[in-house]
């Protein structure tokens, strides 16, 4: 029977992928006590990154928001792993830090970062409100559009 948590999933119609293997050197995340640590996620979806290029070039704010809900779903996927497969373990979403890659004269970092924040809410009310800092970068892994890290706590 499905937790809380993945039963809300379900009903956003959200179903989590398979843990994404590390592109370098590193973990997908690292788990410190009760902290979930994890590695930055980019929004690839079945292998294949599924939005690339620059927010505020070539893609627009909305694509932008989809791409770090996509990463944040990419993140529930590690700290799914985690937690030994039970997201209800969920104590908290600490902190997410979003890298959004865009031409130097875009400011619109916090709304497209917002498509990752609005999705931690939705998923997890109350406990998904986070600490977050999000900045723009010349360019990501694999020309994706946007990166997301994140922070949780578990029970």
């Amino acid at each position: 029977m499905p937790g809380t948590i993945e039963a809300k999933l379900a009903e956003l119609g959200i179903t989590l992928p398979a843990v994404a293997a590390p592109m370098a050197n590193y973990i997908g995340y690292n788990l410190v006590g009760k902290l979930v640590v994890v590695s930055g996620q980019i929004p690839l979806v079945d292998g294949k990154i599924a939005v690339t290029g620059k927010v505020g070039g070539w893609v627009g704010i909305e694509q932008g928001q989809q791409a770090a809900r996509i990463c944040f779903i990419n993140l529930l996927a590690q700290v799914k792993a985690a937690a030994g497969g039970d997201l209800d373990k969920v104590k908290r979403v600490v902190r997410l830090g979003g890298f959004i890659a865009s031409p130097p004269d875009f400011t619109q970092h916090a709304l497209v970062m917002n498509g990752a924040s609005d999705l931690a809410v939705a998923v997890f009310g109350d406990k998904g409100r986070h600490a977050r800092t999000t900045i723009g970068v010349p360019a990501l892994p694999g020309d994706a559009a946007v990166e997301v890290e994140g922070m949780f706590e578990l029970e």
